[in-house]
């Protein structure tokens, strides 16, 4: 589906409503506390206008406190965490209400405030609750009733005094807009549950279920939603294998045509580091034209995948490569290797950047590479720089770099294959823009003169970088054709950004990469040795996403999205309705 890429950033674009709870309980706890005495400073001096400061805070507090570990008893996994977030923001949604009745007094002409708005100010902190207990925190509608108002009441209890309970709690208007906003929260929360029907029997388990993969590193829920909409497919694996002649050493370079994700920790999120070990640490596993309709599930079919790699066929092989070739068109390069008949080509946009490259770009090549007379050619994606979908103008200079670049490999002479391969395994980079695989290096001898191909287990490159390196190996004498990231989605940390990752630059700085990859060069050197390549072909049948799936749950976000901020319109008007009267 050509509009899956879509679908998939408008999903990627919810990620941010993620990051607005503080990282840990303890912030959470801290900054509810601080709401909650504000909000009890402001009535206590501006709506009941006496001194009973100390008093009234330490009550609200305690009830604050004791309501808090009530809640985490009821809500969905018993997480103290959420029910500290939930407190925090509803106890800043009555803060907003008491300052917004203070400026009513003067907005509308009103003697001084009512503490009606307080009255109103709770039954909004209930319907809060209502929305965040049925979407988020995993209880029905009716144990949402039940326990919406706890904190509320309490809280009133604790801040108004005595003998304005009665009042204050029967007044008929106060009573009016509490039960309007309470049914339009429950309306709400029925709604948005329904959003995303048929495809999506339940918006909120969807919701639920990702925050505790993302939350608690709990996968099953999520796995298990997201494999009931996947389908079995054939999926191929390429590979180029090097072995010396004495077949002590070996490496191959990896084209899945698997898409690393859909995130961390879910899936094939670190697929290329599972195939990476699976070759026993000797391999650099690129990015394929894929985008994420090719993800795998769950860790079962992850499992699958990988037991399948040991049953291959070899299509090719032969003891001669050329040297290399790069084709430069505006902001498209293509550098290109011949392998006997069989072209690998590196793609990429680098320092302007892109997202995945489209399928459309791979077919053309490929047809191409057959009118020319190839065996076989192998595109990839280098990933090496942020960007946006490919434009149109910048794919059509990609396509003719590529047919330029297969022009010129076809007339190259041959010589015979001489590698040497090096890794970071034993430098102990534990940096949180890399993953588990760290950098590698081939290194490739070709009529004396020595190439060098760059690789990181990282999710993308932060633009610029890839040429600074380059630079560097260019005044170490050194040719650095190419740097190619996996684009894994594995992350060592929870990263709070946009993104929800750190490309590789991000927090490793440049200076760090360059000392990296040329001692790591420099090592791969020292292994030359002559070899025999091998083309391996390997199709497995694997459940995949598929494009429907981020149809399906985009459109039920978006409706939800959509219904929320009309009802969020409603009730808004709703309650400056209350603060006229």
């Amino acid at each position: 589906m050509e509009n899956s890429p879509d679908h998939v950033s408008r999903i990627h674009k919810r990620y941010s409503f993620s990051l607005l709870t503080p990282s840990n309980r303890f912030q959470s706890l801290a900054i509810s506390i601080g709401i909650v005495s504000l909000l009890v400073v402001t009535v206590v001096y501006n709506y009941l206008q006496n001194d009973e400061l100390f008093l009234r805070l330490v009550t609200v507090l305690s009830a604050l406190i004791v309501t808090q570990l009530i809640d985490s008893r009821f809500i969905k996994n018993k997480e103290y965490s959420k029910s500290l977030h939930m407190s925090l923001f509803g106890n800043l949604i009555w803060l907003i209400t008491t300052s917004l009745g203070l400026a009513s007094v003067s907005l509308f002409s009103k003697t001084e405030p009512s503490i009606f708005v307080i009255t109103v100010g709770m039954f909004l902190f209930a319907s809060f609750r209502i929305g965040l207990l049925t979407t988020v925190l995993g209880l029905k509608i009716r144990k949402a009733w039940l326990l919406c108002l706890l904190q509320p009441l309490a809280i009133f209890l604790a801040l108004i005094p005595q003998d304005m309970w009665y009042s204050t709690l029967t007044d008929p208007l106060a009573l009016g807009f509490g039960i309007v906003f309470l049914a339009l929260a429950t309306t709400w929360s029925i709604f948005t549950d329904k959003a995303g029907r048929p495809a999506v029997k339940s918006t909120h388990e969807l919701v639920q279920a990702y925050l505790s993969s993302v939350g608690k590193n709990d996968l099953s829920e999520m796995e298990s939603l997201i494999e009931q909409h996947s389908k079995p497919t054939l999926v191929n694996t390429s590979q180029i294998r090097f072995k010396t002649n004495d077949k002590n050493s070996k490496f191959s370079l990896v084209l899945p045509e698997i898409h690393p994700g859909p995130y961390h920790p879910i899936g094939g999120s670190n697929i290329p580091y599972l195939i990476y070990k699976n070759l026993d640490s000797s391999a650099m596993v690129m990015h394929s034209i894929s985008d994420h309709s090719l993800n795998l599930p769950s860790k079962n079919e992850v499992n699958n995948y990988l037991k399948s790699l040991s049953l291959y066929s070899v299509s090719q092989e032969g003891l001669t490569c050329a040297e290399p070739v790069t084709v430069q068109i505006n902001k498209a390069r293509v550098v290109g290797i011949l392998f006997g008949k069989n072209a690998l080509l590196f793609l990429s946009l680098s320092p302007y950047g892109m997202e995945d490259l489209p399928s459309y770009v791979k077919t053309e090549i490929e047809q191409y590479s057959k009118n020319r007379a190839f065996d076989r050619v192998l595109v990839v994606d280098c990933h090496n720089a942020m960007g946006s979908e490919i434009s149109k103008t910048n794919s059509e200079d990609m396509l003719k770099a590529a047919k330029l670049c297969l022009d010129s490999l076809i007339t190259k002479e041959n010589y015979p294959l001489e590698f040497g391969y090096a890794n970071s395994q034993n430098m102990n980079l534990n940096v949180p823009d890399l993953g588990l695989g760290g950098i590698g290096i081939l290194c490739l001898k070709i009529n004396n003169k020595k190439y060098f191909l760059g690789w990181a287990d990282a999710n993308n490159m932060e633009n610029g970088v890839r040429e600074k390196i380059v630079e560097y190996f260019t005044k170490n004498n050194y040719t650095l054709l190419e740097i190619c990231t996996s684009d894994t989605h594995y992350s060592s940390i929870k990263v709070r950004n946009k993104n929800g990752y750190y490309q590789l630059g991000f927090v490793t700085s440049a200076e760090e990469l360059e000392s990296w990859y040329l001692e790591i060069a420099k090592q791969s050197e020292k292994n030359i040795s002559t070899a025999k390549f091998e083309i391996i072909e390997n199709k497995s049948k694997v459940k995949v996403m598929g494009p429907k799936i981020f149809e399906d749950y985009s459109n039920a976000l978006d409706n939800s999205l959509r219904l929320t901020k009309g009802f969020a319109i409603g009730g808004f008007a709703l309650f400056i309705a209350s603060l006229v009267l």
